[in-house]
């Protein structure tokens, strides 16, 4: 009779690919694509774009935007629905840093308990967008959550008034606003049916090097050397606190940039810094 020790099971598992170290949920979401002018929103909904982490419930468990799990407390999560919804890991206006660690630890704690699932679709629901978020608020109305709320939606009258409801949002801190054609069917991927409004436009590059500074900042960071996707470099040298200037975001790390359009290069004008996009790793 043949006897293999534990080690050995584990390792012939593992080489046949039966045990798995993390689960992943691959489901790509629906994702907005940036507002124009040209596009007639009158009718449309608009809500405010919450600067957080995006999550999805698959009705049992907790996943990222990249598909990998998240590990909220049971209480965080016990009274979500027993169906898919998407929405955002919210800790308020300016906190996307501190919620960004809190849900990248793999253990659950706490800190989750400082956070709300701010919900914002049902992608497996029939119809279009206000169909499947009214399945969700009959499910909170049955099953309310103290850790999860319903983004609130309002009626565009026109241009004028998305503008003014923008300028109400950055005023009070907001990143900016997303408006949605209320028939709007879920689809994955960027749509045109789902749009983000901001007083400027952001992007994603990927740090290069780190380039010296003069004068006061003589010592420290000066400016980053960055990277798009498509292989354009330039320079970023503002949107930097005194304690980044000291500590800049490491070569190979993702950060999110502002600008303001791009020259026929294809370098953005005016870049400015916001953070470092810590939910990439998620």
């Amino acid at each position: 009779m043949l006897r293999l020790n534990l080690s050995k099971i584990i390792g012939l598992l593992l080489c046949c690919g039966l045990i798995l170290a993390e689960s992943v949920c691959a489901v790509e979401p629906m994702l907005p694509k940036v507002y124009s002018e040209q596009v007639d929103i009158s009718g449309w909904l608009m809500s405010e774009k919450l600067d957080g982490v995006r999550g999805y419930w698959d009705g049992q468990q907790l996943f990222s935007k990249n598909g990998h799990p998240l590990n909220p407390p049971e209480k965080f999560v016990r009274d979500l629905p027993e169906f898919p919804i998407e929405g955002e890991l919210w800790g308020g206006r300016g906190t996307f840093e501190q919620t960004a660690a809190i849900v990248k630890r793999k253990q659950p704690h706490a800190g989750w308990l400082q956070l709300k699932f701010a919900i914002f679709d049902v992608p497996d629901a029939p119809g279009g967008f206000l169909q499947r978020i009214e399945v969700v608020q009959n499910w909170f109305a049955a099953h309310p959550s103290i850790y999860a709320f319903i983004i609130l939606q309002t009626p565009v009258q026109d241009s004028d008034h998305l503008q003014q409801e923008l300028r109400r949002i950055e005023r009070l801190g907001g990143e900016g606003l997303i408006v949605r054609k209320p028939d709007a069917l879920y689809t994955a991927g960027r749509s045109m049916e789902i749009l983000k409004v901001k007083s400027y436009q952001d992007a994603e590059a990927k740090v290069v090097a780190h380039l010296p500074g003069k004068g006061r900042n003589q010592g420290r960071l000066g400016s980053l050397l960055v990277q798009l996707d498509e292989g354009t470099q330039f320079k970023i040298g503002t949107g930097f606190s005194d304690a980044e200037r000291e500590n800049p975001p490491a070569v190979g790390e993702v950060i999110s940039f502002k600008h303001y359009g791009r020259y026929q290069s294809g370098i953005p004008k005016f870049p400015a810094f916001l953070r470092v996009r810590q939910d990439k790793a998620l």
